[in-house]
């Protein structure tokens, strides 16, 4: 097991799910995986959460332990030795830190960017009720909101909320053409399904084409999860 990298909590992942086809995906397809699909359906998601509680190297990281991330993502397999491996890939990745931007990008080569953000939680009586991501300056803000009706709910077995969210591995394309894996380890999430969603502002400024026009269109679903502690480790270079 490769030493952990970061540890913290991801909380209320907001997440919008739309299927493509999956000639859209080969070309940011790391070597090395393949696209893996829900039965036969193959799908980006948009997803905003809170970064919390941030350690880097087991050490605090002071003054960037708190924050929003937003990112779009497809999903991806490996078989390493029999055992699969079901991963995520970014596509485009934002922070509201550029320290924290700069960081990802050197250890892992992540396509992330820094960009203005804040959030939004409303609950009544303790039970949530939406939850809001925003991103962008005044010229060219996005909004991200999702709003749930009832208790959170165990997710099911065989659900889509379980493919797209129990994902432990991640890969990333290197600048030399390679690929590098990582994995995440956090507990099973509890979901509250079948989300009411609005999403809005100049998505052009931030994804380059087919994405920006993907994320005009109505998503397959949209869920909010509660999220946990996390742990990411460090990579390592697969073959």
């Amino acid at each position: 097991m490769t030493r952990t990298f970061l540890t913290a909590e991801w909380r209320y992942l907001a997440m919008l799910n739309y299927e493509v086809d999956p000639s859209v995906l080969r070309p940011s397809l790391p070597k090395g995986t393949q696209l893996d699909d829900h039965d036969g359906r193959h799908f980006v998601s948009l997803v905003g959460f809170l970064f919390l509680d941030t350690h880097v190297l087991s050490l605090p990281a002071f003054f960037h332990q708190n924050f929003e991330e937003v990112n779009l993502r497809f999903y991806v397999r490996r078989v390493v030795e029999e055992e699969p491996r079901a991963g995520v890939v970014f596509i485009r990745e934002m922070v509201p830190l550029p320290l924290v931007s700069e960081v990802a990008k050197l250890t892992y080569n992540e396509p992330y960017r820094s960009v203005p953000m804040q959030h939004t939680l409303v609950e009544t009586n303790g039970e949530l009720q939406s939850v809001e991501y925003q991103f962008g300056g005044p010229r060219d803000q996005c909004r991200l909101a999702l709003h749930v009706d009832g208790a959170v709910q165990s997710m099911r077995v065989g659900s889509t909320e379980e493919f797209l969210s129990e994902r432990k591995w991640g890969y990333t394309r290197q600048r030399d053409g390679g690929t590098i894996e990582y994995r995440v380890d956090h507990a099973r999430w509890n979901v509250w399904p079948d989300a009411r969603w609005e999403l809005e502002g100049a998505l052009g400024e931030f994804y380059d084409e087919p994405f920006a026009s993907i994320l005009t269109e109505a998503p397959a679903s949209a869920f909010v999860a509660d999220g946990s502690q996390v742990a990411v480790h460090l990579p390592e270079r697969i073959a």
